[in-house]
């Protein structure tokens, strides 16, 4: 039996149903399109709280969350999401700001920041920042900043401020400051100044300081400086500084300084300066320190060598210093001392030991002795 008061009651439940179960309740913002707030189902433009959409098209903000279940129409504007981005499996944005997770994949536009996990890829037009996830890939068009982790590949067009990770490679368009590392290589367009490792190799077009490991190779085309080890060889364009250690070699366009160690050699376009030793040999126009190899090589030798088989500089090259070979050959100036089977030396400011010692410049008599042979020119 009905009440007087049930037609009031009922009303209200009406009006109570209707406002939890209306899509979006939109509230007007001064001339521009009204927000939709609580929850939105459909293409609806501005939203605060949660939006539910098959496909986007023309989404201007999303203040909360997000979700769709298919990437945005091409060549259709998407705007920004502050809050979380949800993909059931795709989802894209213009710019996001927070988090997003996508079974497969996230796209946006613009800029990611905050935290980024998808089952297969990520990628952003603009900046890939915060701590980004994925099983398959993860790209930027203009930079990355943060961590990034990804199962095959992490690339980027621009820099990478931070740690980028992948699988299979890793790489930046740009320079690299932080960590990049790939299961077979790792690679900046720029510079590297951090820690660069690749299974198979390393590289920078431009300069690299920090640590870089290469299970074939690590290379610079300018010049790098730090730690770098290639299982293969060590080499750069420009100059090599501190210590570089290659299975084969390692060469520098330029200067070597530091410690060069060379499975087969270690070389410089200029000057080796420091500790230079190789499996074959070592050799530079000037070497300054200390060279170890079964055959050195040089025009003018400051320091001390050991070169079991042979020492030898070029025509009118020097030697000043110490050298302890087989054969030492001095085709200039010796200042110094060599001890060796044969020593030969145009002109002599020391002393030779050995069984043949030969000064071509030394008086008649004292060109070629045994055991030791002197003089005082220069």
């Amino acid at each position: 039996m009905l009440t007087p008061h049930a037609p009031r009651l009922a009303a209200r439940l009406l009006a109570l149903s209707l406002v939890v179960a209306i899509p979006g309740l939109a509230s007007a913002q001064g001339s521009g399109t009204p927000t939709r707030k609580v929850i939105s189902i459909g293409n609806y433009p501005r939203v605060d709280g949660l939006r539910i959409n098959f496909r986007d098209r023309d989404l201007d903000r999303v203040r909360g969350i997000n979700l769709t279940v298919w990437r945005p129409q091409r060549d259709m504007s998407t705007g920004t999401v502050s809050g979380l981005a949800l993909g059931v499996p795709l989802t894209g944005v213009g710019d996001l700001r927070g988090m997003g997770i996508a079974a497969f994949g996230l796209e946006a536009s613009g800029d990611i920041s905050g935290i980024t996990l998808a089952g297969i890829g990520a990628g952003a037009g603009g900046t890939l920042g915060g701590i980004s996830v994925a099983g398959i890939g993860l790209g930027s068009g203009e930079g990355l900043r943060g961590i990034a982790l990804g199962g095959v590949g992490v690339g980027t067009g621009g820099d990478v401020r931070g740690i980028a990770l992948g699988g299979i490679g890793a790489g930046a368009g740009g320079t690299v400051r932080g960590v990049v590392a790939g299961g077979i290589g790792a690679a900046a367009g720029n510079d590297v100044v951090g820690l660069a490792v690749g299974g198979i190799g390393v590289g920078a077009g431009g300069d690299a300081c920090g640590i870089l490991v290469g299970g074939i190779g690590a290379a610079a085309g300018g010049s790098l400086r730090g730690l770098a080890v290639g299982g293969i060889g060590v080499g750069a364009g420009g100059r090599v500084s501190g210590i570089a250690i290659g299975g084969i070699g390692v060469g520098a366009g330029e200067r070597v300084s530091g410690l060069a160690i060379g499975g087969i050699g270690v070389g410089a376009g200029s000057t080796l300066h420091g500790i230079g030793i190789g499996g074959i040999g070592v050799g530079a126009p000037m070497l300054e320190g200390g060279a170890l190899a079964p055959i050195v090589g040089g025009e003018e030798v400051r320091g001390v060598v050991i070169a079991p088989v042979l020492f030898r500089t070029s025509d009118g090259g020097s030697l000043t210093g110490a050298s302890l070979s087989a054969a030492n050959v001095v085709r200039g100036h010796q200042h110094g001392l060599t001890i060796g089977v044969v020593n030969f030396a145009h002109s002599l400011n020391g002393v030779q030991l050995g069984v043949v010692n030969i000064v071509t410049g030394n008086p008649s008599a004292r060109r070629v002795l045994p055991v030791i042979n002197w003089g005082g020119e220069r």
